[in-house]
């Protein structure tokens, strides 16, 4: 059995299955784990999710932002952005399943030798701290009355972690740590805004969570997406996936087992 762990699909179905099938990944005894945002920008969100469900066990899925964007959208909350190309699921048959299937899925899942979430785990965290917090979370989503806590999701503070935090500003930061964070400010405090690459920032000013000097050192290895024009890389006992499939780069996935990477360049739709 391998493990392979793919960054954010956002959609880019086909690119998907030619990475698969340029692994040889075996679904019968072999993981997919795929690193959140499974839909949004890419023409096939509906395909994607619809595969991975079937991958049953065979897969492990941490929630991204435009996951959790998906369930605020199929309640109203917000519109669907013009840029996603979501709509085929709000007209599928099967999209309440869908749907269920995907608010049941975690915000960080855990493997002997690494961890896995979307944006990454707070520098104010240990890995007691991220595994609680995000049990929180995720009791709620999966609880029949779930819709509350993402109607009122959408907020940028508070933005540095204390444990006397309760309701619905823990839960805030919890979710945008697990599915927002890029940079933190040199004391651990979440920045929401600044997406560019860390070279076009100074680090007097902000710096990437997982550079922060007081971060607290984890045990096992963080592999995360969300963070497009970060491009990927290794820093920091720290492994980036998203190298950008939906805006024209790659699709990549490392085998945890050997450490070899695989690369699915983007297909022109």
């Amino acid at each position: 059995m391998a493990n392979y762990i793919v960054g954010d699909i956002q959609g880019c179905f086909d690119e998907l299955e030619q990475l698969l099938t340029q692994s040889e990944f075996d679904h019968k005894n072999d993981v997919l784990w795929l690193a959140g945002d499974l839909v949004a920008r890419g023409p096939k969100s509906l395909e994607t999710l619809r595969f991975v469900k079937s991958l049953g066990d065979s897969a492990r899925v941490v929630l991204g932002n435009h996951d959790l964007h998906l369930l605020a959208v199929s309640l109203g909350v917000h519109p669907a952005k013009k840029k996603d190309k979501t709509l085929p699921i709000f007209s599928a048959p099967d999209r309440e399943e869908l749907f269920h299937w995907l608010r049941q899925q975690p915000l960080m899942a855990e493997h002997d030798e690494f961890v896995m979430c979307h944006a990454g785990i707070s520098p104010q965290w240990d890995l007691s701290s991220a595994r609680d917090a995000a049990r929180e979370v995720e009791n709620i989503l999966k609880a029949d009355h779930w819709q509350w806590l993402v109607e009122e999701m959408y907020a940028n503070s508070p933005d540095s972690w204390d444990e006397s935090l309760k309701g619905i500003e823990r839960y805030i930061y919890t979710i945008n740590a697990f599915t927002r964070m890029r940079f933190c400010y040199p004391d651990g405090r979440l920045d929401m805004f600044c997406k560019q690459p860390p070279d076009q920032i100074n680090e007097d000013d902000l710096t990437p969570w997982f550079k922060v000097k007081s971060r607290v050192k984890l045990p096992k290895t963080v592999l995360f997406g969300h963070w497009a024009a970060l491009n990927g890389g290794e820093f920091n006992g720290v492994i980036g996936l998203d190298t950008g499939c939906v805006w024209g780069g790659k699709l990549t996935m490392i085998r945890w087992e050997d450490k070899k990477y695989f690369y699915q360049d983007a297909i022109s739709h």
